[in-house]
């Protein structure tokens, strides 16, 4: 199973960052896409890319809103380009991207859209212009120019060209949807190659997960085993676990949250944790998103702290990440240490994390 690390974006200290994660042992870095909040994804991968040699690197998570679907193609294949094969396209509905422009995630059926046009692009293939939905008031259709010949579709050719032989990082890029929500699941399980769960580190509601994705696609003839599966799991190492919580718990309100983000949990989910989903939705700040001394942040229980992320000693993280590779996983994204936890507790896990934690899960 491999072990990833999330972060923000930011092109001054990236390639530092970069540096530091592959020394350390971890297998990939994921930045949010969040453009009102951090720098631009694609700037600080591909400066990682050109002061790395080995780990993996990619967005955890862009949307389909921000950017049109061949913009995105085109941005994290150049990154690919860049770092001879290593990069993954992470995407979801959206979250804070969206919120800072006075919008919720998007809809189901332009999601859905956007995924298949989104992998058509990647893999070198033509999105019909009836079909890319920029609205006639905003850019009429080209029709409109009476011109003397025109491209009959929408396609990337230097992707297309790239993909029929070309040097290392020229294979197409793979997509990685990050779901909680059945729905979602479901349409992952068709459209991408993996799909990342924001389900917590609960190995009932991971289960459930993938039973959910390989029954979507065996009804939909496809093989059930031909898709892979990771999870976006909130991890603080730590020998006093009061402190080992303090370090995840603004990180966890936000993956928590979208369990529960339209009203009704999501997955298997005890009364008592219904409760403290309930109250983080209906006291979530957007204003303090992922931070540890947030409104938000004091909703969650210890209980279900322990439950959702992983906190503890070395030996402790390791059993749980074990747990999490026995279901079938081959991929866990980590997010620790967020604004508003200690600085030491965070410097503490991170050494315990590289020197423990990491060599055993190898």
């Amino acid at each position: 199973m491999e072990l990833w690390i999330t972060g923000v974006a930011s092109a001054r200290g990236v390639a530092r960052t970069a540096q530091e994660i592959e020394a350390a042992g971890w297998e990939g870095m994921l930045v949010v896409d969040s453009q009102n909040l951090s720098g631009d994804p694609y700037v600080s991968l591909a400066l990682a890319a050109t002061v790395t040699t080995r780990i993996g690197l990619g967005t955890g998570v862009t949307n389909s809103v921000t950017r049109h679907a061949a913009a995105t193609a085109t941005a994290i294949t150049s990154v690919n380009r860049i770092s001879n094969g290593r990069a993954v396209l992470g995407i979801g509905r959206g979250d804070s991207a969206l919120a800072h422009l006075g919008r919720a995630p998007a809809r189901l059926a332009q999601f859905e859209r956007y995924l298949r046009q989104l992998q058509l692009y990647l893999a070198g293939d033509s999105v019909a212009f009836d079909d890319i939905d920029i609205p006639a008031d905003v850019a009429p259709p080209l029709s409109a120019l009476h011109l003397h010949d025109a491209p009959p579709a929408s396609r990337i050719g230097w992707i297309a060209e790239g993909l029929k032989g070309g040097p290392k990082g020229s294979g197409k890029v793979p997509v990685e949807v990050a779901a909680s929500g059945p729905k979602v699941i479901a349409m992952a399980a068709l459209h991408a190659e993996r799909i990342m769960f924001t389900l917590g580190a609960d190995t009932e509601r991971l289960a459930w997960g993938i039973a959910l994705a390989k029954k979507t696609r065996k009804d939909a003839g496809l093989d059930p085993d031909a898709i892979a599966f990771g999870a976006y799991v909130n991890l603080g190492c730590h020998s006093d676990v009061a402190a080992a919580r303090g370090l995840v718990r603004g990180g966890l309100t936000t993956f928590a949250r979208f369990s529960v983000m339209h009203g009704k949990a999501n997955g298997p989910v005890s009364t008592g944790d219904a409760a403290v989903l309930e109250k983080l939705r209906s006291n979530y700040d957007m204003r303090k998103h992922t931070q540890g001394d947030s409104r938000q942040a004091g909703t969650l229980t210890d209980d279900f702290v322990d439950r959702f992320a992983i906190v503890g000693s070395p030996d402790r993280c390791i059993e749980r990440l074990r747990s999490l590779k026995a279901l079938g996983l081959d991929k866990v994204a980590i997010s620790g240490g967020m604004r508003g936890a200690s600085a030491e507790d965070a410097t503490v896990s991170k050494e315990l994390v590289a020197r423990h934690v990491l060599p055993a899960m190898h």
